[in-house]
């Protein structure tokens, strides 16, 4: 192990046996809403959930099927998967009758192609037009598929006790907190990046489609038939992570940079600000309605794709960037998960304490700069995992040197064990540790990976993408209205459902100005930035 590292996880032994609490996490997941067919649901989101835009908890995506259910930030495992699985009972209660929840990352049945994906309707109030605005230009110009795909993100913090626990460790007193704090942060997710592919080979589980998934464009190769239906990769480990999936090469050319704030900030600033001429041959405002915020490669920041982004809370109608320019990062947003469709959450908390595990591991482990040219073998590493992870001899490039996936999985393993150890100075038990071992042995062996495992539930019964995953969403559903909901939860539940009512009730009585006047508004933050 990197001297760095052991001498770091040696000095947080004593703090963390005094029994600091260091890790803060949320879960996002989202989830499409279908009906006893296994097709994408057509009606609105349902009203007795409260309203969309405003609720804190119970939300949607792109399209109106598509739902986003979101947990607080959590000072344990346990405590972020009971409140997840509360949000579950809770939607399932109020679903349209005959509607379940998609357990897969990739689509339910799309009957009519993009058609059949509905743009979310987010009221009449500015944000919520805006957000609609945003959605249509989406569409215009990925299409509504790819927008109907589903995955978890993974909100990860640090406690304040435990940043100026490190920063006297690392000896960076010179430094402003906040600035300390950011400049970690981009650490963490410079090793990330790096080391993504191991999330991709672990966690992966999207590894078949159904046919309509295509009715709008080309099958890619490497898919094969299976069932009636259904489209199945026998290599990928996650379909969602690769080109079908959230990919953009017009956004490729921005060459985001992850060193620092300042350069994150003006490389996305970049995007913000350069028009791409395809986008402008669609337009902004045509014959009085809004299309799409603007005709540049990036409409706003979060059209950005990748893996991983620092992230800060910000206040209502001011830009990420701007939030993270004034105050820096105070998290970050893991987005490279799929659902795991065995699971009645799509995560479970084995999953959890490995991305506690891993994360800390990315911001103790040393690590330089990522250059130009380890950006693209980066990039190059996770798209051979999402699309190949499962070959037995897959090798990555690491370091200029080609090696097996499984010598630099188990390298990291080795390394992990230590991080996974310090963090159960204040568990009773070895929680993280044997979240480890329970990993371990799918490192030699994918049939043992989220992924081998969703290969084997189709191939075993050669039944379709549809009938297995109805199969489960059916089964989950009953798993979770078997755990029934507090009290205390249901009146939280019902306040917070008629908060974002209000809420929204407020925001269009409060709009002032235009629409117009209020895009120009929220883009001008953006643009002013240094």
């Amino acid at each position: 192990m990197p001297d760095m590292l052991t001498r770091l996880l040696d000095g947080l032994k004593g703090p963390l046996g005094d029994g600091l609490r260091p890790i803060r996490r949320g879960i996002e997941r989202e989830v499409l809403r279908v009906d006893a067919e296994g097709c994408i649901a057509q009606t609105p989101h349902p009203n007795a959930l409260g309203h969309k835009l405003t609720h804190p908890w119970i939300t949607t995506d792109y399209a109106e099927s598509l739902m986003e259910l979101v947990t607080p930030v959590c000072d344990s495992a346990p405590e972020v998967l009971a409140f997840l699985a509360d949000l579950h009972h809770h939607v399932l209660r109020h679903l349209p009758e005959g509607e379940w929840l998609w357990p897969a990352s990739m689509p339910a049945r799309l009957p009519n192609g993009g058609d059949s994906v509905q743009i979310a309707d987010y009221g009449s109030s500015h944000s919520g037009e805006l957000k609609r605005v945003y959605r249509k230009g989406l569409r215009h110009r990925y299409g509504s598929i790819m927008q109907s795909i589903a995955g978890i993100h993974y909100n990860f913090s640090l406690t304040p006790e435990f940043w100026r626990i490190l920063q006297t460790l690392e000896g960076a007193d010179d430094q402003s907190l906040d600035d300390y704090r950011t400049a970690r942060y981009f650490h963490l997710i410079r090793q990330f990046r790096r080391n993504s592919w191991l999330l991709l080979y672990l966690f992966g589980s999207s590894v078949a489609v159904d046919d309509t998934f295509f009715t709008d464009m080309t099958v890619p190769d490497g898919l094969v038939p299976h069932g009636r239906h259904t489209l199945l990769s026998e290599q990928a480990t996650s379909l969602r992570m690769s080109d079908m999936g959230y990919q953009n090469r017009v956004q490729s050319q921005l060459k985001v940079c992850f060193n620092r704030l300042d350069n994150y900030i003006r490389t996305l600033k970049q995007g913000i600000e350069t028009p791409w001429p395809p986008y402008e041959k669609i337009g902004v405002k045509v014959n009085g309605e809004w299309e799409q915020i603007s005709d540049h490669i990036l409409q706003i920041e979060n059209e950005y794709y990748c893996d991983v982004r620092p992230k800060r809370v910000a206040h209502r109608g001011q830009t990420q960037l701007q939030a993270l320019h004034d105050n820096g990062v105070e998290y970050i947003e893991v987005r490279c998960l799929d659902i795991n469709p065995n699971l009645p959450l799509g995560i479970d908390e084995t999953q959890v304490r490995f991305l506690d595990t891993f994360l800390t591991w990315c911001l103790l482990s040393p690590g330089d700069w990522i250059g130009e040219e380890e950006c693209l073998r980066l990039d190059d590493n996770r798209a051979r995992v999402a699309t190949g992870g499962r070959i037995q001899d897959g090798v990555l490039s690491i370091e200029g040197r080609m090696v097996t996936l499984a010598e630099q999985a188990t390298l990291l393993f080795d390394q992990l064990a230590d991080v996974a150890a310090c963090l159960d100075e204040n568990e009773e038990g070895e929680l993280h540790q044997q979240a480890l071992r329970s990993l371990r042995a799918g490192l030699n062996d994918p049939a043992y990976t989220a992924s081998g495992q969703a290969a084997e539930a189709l191939t075993a019964t050669g039944d379709d993408l549809t009938t297995v995953a109805m199969r489960l969403a059916r089964q989950h559903a009953s798993t979770l209205r078997g755990q029934p909901l507090s009290d205390e939860m249901v009146q939280r539940l019902e306040e917070k459902r008629a908060q974002s009512i209000a809420d929204e009730r407020a925001l269009v009585e409060h709009d002032q100005g235009s629409f117009d006047d209020y895009v120009e508004r929220y883009l001008a933050s953006a643009r002013h930035l240094s």
